[in-house]
């Protein structure tokens, strides 16, 4: 397991994941110190009507593609919450696998963090929602709008957690 370096000060490409098997946010910052741009963000989709193991070839494709082009030093992958459906719980955990194995393809560091773990340092409230996250993430890039879909920004601010940890401000 690659270990994430923390506690640096030059600028960084830092890659958020926000993991699923039908919608994958991805979001691309680079930070230095408490200076964030967004890069760029998007997400992966997979057809439900494919076998699993089509759709996550097709995921490893696209995700390859990004990491890639996209050159990130870092990369933040949330990781699974939630058991209320234990199907979408697998098919999330599937998906998560091949995300951190293309990372590690790729020898990129991976910080894993919750959701609470993630909204308390983004919005300062473990149990903050989408709104109030958002609404963070407007201030830390300097953005007009929250980015849409939803997963995108979701990968945006877990790309913003991996600079706030590298710089010390979270642990």
């Amino acid at each position: 397991m690659c270990r994430a370096p923390l506690l640096y000060h030059e600028p960084m490409r830092i890659l958020g994941v926000d993991p699923g098997l039908t919608t994958t946010g991805i979001g691309l910052v680079e930070g230095a110190g408490d200076t964030f741009r967004a890069i760029d963000w998007m997400v992966i989709t997979s057809d439900p009507s494919l076998s699993l193991t089509e759709r996550l070839r097709e995921i490893g494709e696209d995700f390859e593609k990004i990491v890639s082009e996209a050159s990130p030093e870092l990369a933040v992958v949330e990781q699974i919450f939630f058991a209320k459906n234990e199907k979408t719980a697998i098919g999330v955990a599937h998906a998560r696998g091949v995300f951190l194995m293309m990372l590690a393809r790729h020898s990129i560091p991976v910080i894993e963090v919750t959701p609470r773990q993630l909204k308390l340092a983004i919005a300062g409230d473990g149990a903050a929602d989408k709104i109030q996250v958002g609404a963070m993430l407007l201030r830390w890039l300097k953005l007009d709008s929250v980015p849409k879909p939803a997963d995108a920004a979701d990968a945006l601010a877990l790309a913003v957690y991996g600079g706030m940890m590298r710089k010390g401000v979270v642990a």
